[in-house]
């Protein structure tokens, strides 16, 4: 019943591991003696079938309650587990399924909304549509009319979701600022941005209030179209509703438009009042830093990461990143290496995201060999890199000329790609590589490279002709590679013939 493994490429004993003991620890409890913890986390088969799990706990005489089940899915899906969503998404769909089943209480349009537009995530529009058409005429409301709209919103399907949003309308199904800040979000997804205002003065003209959000979406299109007089007005109109909250987004939005604009002084203004907004929250801190960064302000940026840390308490990796990126945009390189030892003496995992900043500002600074000794020196560490750490010198020396070095670090990168599976190298720094070893190096050593980066991207004409030019260059045979080419249904274009045109 609880099928969530079988959309994933990923290692399935891993994914059900990662999956129940992430719901158990954070939604069903954290008492083993009073949950469901001790049991979801001892699964290891990813085959079992969770909903028999469930059934056993309510004939031992445990409760599964309301507010606990509403929680659960309502954190799984707030929760996006990277490339685990989908899986999470179709549980947190199958506890509703197994409730609405077992009747251990009664289900609501809100609780149909939720496992429709899960519905829709999980199993696509169809299903969802098929879910919608199936609900009882109780059932349909505006919450369930609007999750389905919510999935036509999702996808993309202009014409089908003003269509639907203006049945609601003409039904009476519409009692929020929901839908119409689904269509706000359709029209800016699909750079319709001129739009979005006349959605939120049609949503005032039928007597529904906008929220935050409403103004926000209208806010990033305003600034999206650098229309600074309209994004003044709407500041200045929240300013004067005392029932809406104005938070530190609206002012970033608008420092933005400024700093886009070339607007200094009222840029510096919009950023002392967003950081009056702040409180506690790192992520605000993160884009102030970052947009004094813009304004090419030191002092202020290096003021704000030490109120951060202050204020703060705790820095994540996101935080250490947002400062290093703009010291290194900054050109203070000194500045971002104390930053990146101090990361180093607090971390508890080392992520190598983290001072890839500082290997990227060394290679943009023409640092190229500061770069890799400083990558030198953490691997004597201990530490692991990621395939991208040795990619991006790879690139640097590329760029430069220095071909050896660039396919030396190349070589660094593909050998560690069997950790880091999601890993592809940039498209330009391969064409380059390949092109100067089908030119310079080995028969041998092309190969070796090919068949290194077969395990990483699929197999292309480009590392055929590759291997056709180096073999070409040295009179070797190259009816094999022909062949192999053909199997791999790789058909000879122009360019295959130029390159056998060379052939003795």
């Amino acid at each position: 019943m609880f099928s969530i493994l079988q959309r994933s490429n990923s290692n399935p004993n891993s994914l059900i591991r990662k999956g129940v003991s992430f719901i158990s620890t954070y939604y069903l409890g954290k008492n083993p003696k009073n949950d469901l913890f001790p049991r979801l986390s001892s699964i290891r088969d990813p085959n079992t079938n969770v909903g028999q799990v469930l059934d056993q706990w309510v004939e031992e005489g445990k409760r599964v309650k309301e507010p606990e089940v509403q929680r659960i899915v309502r954190e799984l899906r707030s929760r996006k587990l990277f490339s685990h969503a989908l899986q999470i998404a179709e549980l947190a769909c199958k506890v509703l399924e197994w409730t609405k089943i077992k009747g251990l209480f009664p289900f609501s349009s809100g609780d149909c909304a939720v496992q429709l537009n899960l519905i829709g995530v999980v199993h696509g529009l169809n299903a969802a549509e098929t879910y919608f058409d199936n609900l009882s005429d109780e059932e349909k409301d505006d919450k369930t009319y609007g999750a389905l709209l919510s999935c036509y919103v999702r996808e993309g399907l202009i014409d089908k979701s003003i269509s639907h949003w203006e049945k609601m309308k003409d039904i009476g199904c519409v009692s929020s600022p929901l839908p119409y800040n689904n269509i706000m979000c359709l029209y800016a997804q699909s750079g319709q941005l001129e739009k979005v205002p006349d959605v939120l003065s049609e949503m005032k003209k039928d007597g529904i209030h906008p929220n935050n959000f409403s103004y926000k979406i209208c806010m990033n299109s305003y600034g999206e179209r650098s229309d600074t007089n309209s994004m003044e007005k709407m500041v200045k109109e929240l300013e004067s509703r005392p029932h809406i909250s104005i938070d530190w987004t609206i002012y970033s939005s608008l420092a933005n438009c400024y700093i886009k604009a070339g607007l200094k002084e009222k840029a510096l203004i919009a950023l002392r009042k967003l950081e009056k907004k702040l409180d506690k929250d790192a992520l605000g801190y993160n884009h102030l830093i970052s947009l004094y960064g813009h304004l090419g302000n030191k002092d202020e940026v290096l003021r704000l990461w030490g109120v951060h840390k202050a204020v703060c308490k705790k820095q994540l990796n996101r935080d250490y990143i947002t400062i290093l990126g703009t010291l290194v945009k900054l050109g203070e390189l000194d500045e971002a290496e104390t930053v990146l030892k101090g990361w180093e003496l607090s971390c508890h995992t080392y992520d190598f995201r983290v001072p890839n900043v500082l290997l990227i500002g060394y290679c943009q600074y023409g640092l190229i060999e500061k770069a890799e000794a400083m990558l030198q020196k953490i691997i004597k560490t201990g530490k692991i890199p990621i395939p991208n750490s040795w990619a991006l010198i790879a690139l640097a020396y590329s760029d430069t000329g220095n071909m050896e070095k660039a396919i030396g670090c190349m070589k660094e990168a593909l050998a560690l790609n069997t950790q880091n599976s999601g890993w592809k190298p940039k498209p330009r720094l391969l064409s380059s590589l390949l092109n100067w070893l089908s030119e310079k190096g080995e028969v041998e050593e092309v190969e070796a490279f090919v068949s290194s980066l077969k395990m990483v991207i699929p197999v292309n004409r480009e590392m055929y002709h590759a291997l056709l030019k180096a073999s070409i260059r040295v009179g070797m045979e190259v009816s094999e590679i022909l062949e192999s080419m053909k199997s791999d249904q790789i058909d000879e274009d122009e360019d295959t013939l130029k390159i056998l045109s060379y052939k003795n």
